[in-house]
């Protein structure tokens, strides 16, 4: 039998490409509550999570990461089904297995992420924390995952006990964080130090996740891929930040003729803010021309997304068989058959 190459030789090799995004495509396909965002899905409709993970996957995917983002103990507190908290971890990691398994090649995540308890200056809160990664993380390596990414830490020292934790697995480790809009780690961490921390601390890969646009993300990917040596991951959300909004915690919209009721556009106003596929085509050919080639896009992803990052490094994907071919379109293609007196409509259509 032939070895198959590390995470680390693939991603020399060129892109890996990572789908996420899960709790905001859920949530719009009507299987997960906004606002608690919690992956009872794997448990209550495991049928809808595991077609989305195979048409992340047919989009272009490398990686299917099991849905337990929010799937912590102190989360499933919150919601008081704490009693759950294994049988979603374990149900979210079997499902992402299964379709990793029905591609060869493809890789299986674990996932852990931002507590939201993290406290600087709390060491029992920070043991209450790393027990809860513990805890994902022996589930993950018993459910036979091939790496363990942690993603969307805006504390650095929440994401240096994170890698701490996910690299006893001894298993690939994929550390992002999520700058908010201070434009450092909220205990003071600049972003670019914390990336070279985790480096120098084995993380296989390091970078940028969730909260940014392309449009805010690129200056600190830039900045963080020629800081390090290791390899750099790149997952924008796919809306439409600013320098004046970076984050989509605070993105306006102030043609909104209803407003949502709880008076901000994040998370269920956002509609209108979204990128085209064609802007976020444009950040990954940016990105991986940088040198970056761990590549996804983040919370509002759908699999369009995913090709569209595919198709702009180069590759040809199952659902590329039905990618635009606008030649055909009944008035903007350029097909013989297409009546001219029809065409000539698109100009006042």
């Amino acid at each position: 039998m032939t070895a198959q190459p590390s995470f680390t030789d693939r991603l020399d090799a060129g892109p890996v490409i990572c789908a996420e995004g899960f709790l905001f495509e859920l949530e719009r396909r009507g299987y997960l509550t906004a606002g608690e965002f919690v992956p009872e899905v794997a448990l209550e409709h495991p049928d809808a999570l595991r077609a989305l993970h195979v048409d992340f996957q047919r989009a272009g995917s490398d990686v299917v990461e099991a849905f337990t983002y929010n799937g912590h103990r102190e989360k499933m507190r919150v919601i008081g089904k704490e009693e759950l908290l294994e049988p979603l971890n374990r149900a979210a990691l079997q499902i992402a297995r299964e379709v990793a398994d029905a591609r060869p090649g493809d890789l299986m995540a674990g996932n852990i992420s931002n507590s939201n308890i993290w406290d600087p200056a709390d060491p029992a809160k920070q043991a209450e924390v790393r027990g809860m990664f513990e805890e994902m993380v022996g589930w993950a390596v018993e459910e036979g995952a091939d790496l363990i990414i942690g993603e969307t830490f805006y504390y650095a020292g929440e994401a240096l006990a994170a890698l701490e934790i996910a690299r006893s697995a001894e298993l690939p480790v994929v550390l992002t964080l999520a700058p908010m809009a201070f434009e450092e780690m909220a205990d003071g961490l600049g972003v670019v130090e914390t990336c070279q921390r985790l480096e120098q601390a084995g993380a296989d890969v390091v970078g940028l996740n969730c909260f940014r646009g392309p449009a805010t993300m690129m200056s600190w990917l830039r900045q963080i891929r020629e800081a390090v040596s290791c390899h750099v991951g790149a997952l924008p959300i796919p809306y439409r930040t600013t320098e004046a909004e970076p984050t989509f915690f605070n993105l306006s919209d102030d043609g909104a003729a209803v407003p949502s009721p709880h008076g901000r556009t994040f998370p269920t106003a956002l509609d209108p803010l979204f990128t085209n596929r064609y802007e976020i085509g444009a950040f990954a050919a940016e990105a991986h021309a940088l040198g970056i080639n761990y590549l996804g896009v983040c919370c509002g992803a759908s699999p369009m997304h995913i090709r569209q990052v595919a198709e702009a490094v180069g590759r040809t994907t199952e659902a590329s068989r039905y990618s635009e071919r606008m030649e055909n379109h009944f008035m903007y293609g350029s097909h013989d058959r297409l009546p001219e007196h029809i065409a000539e409509l698109g100009s006042r259509a």
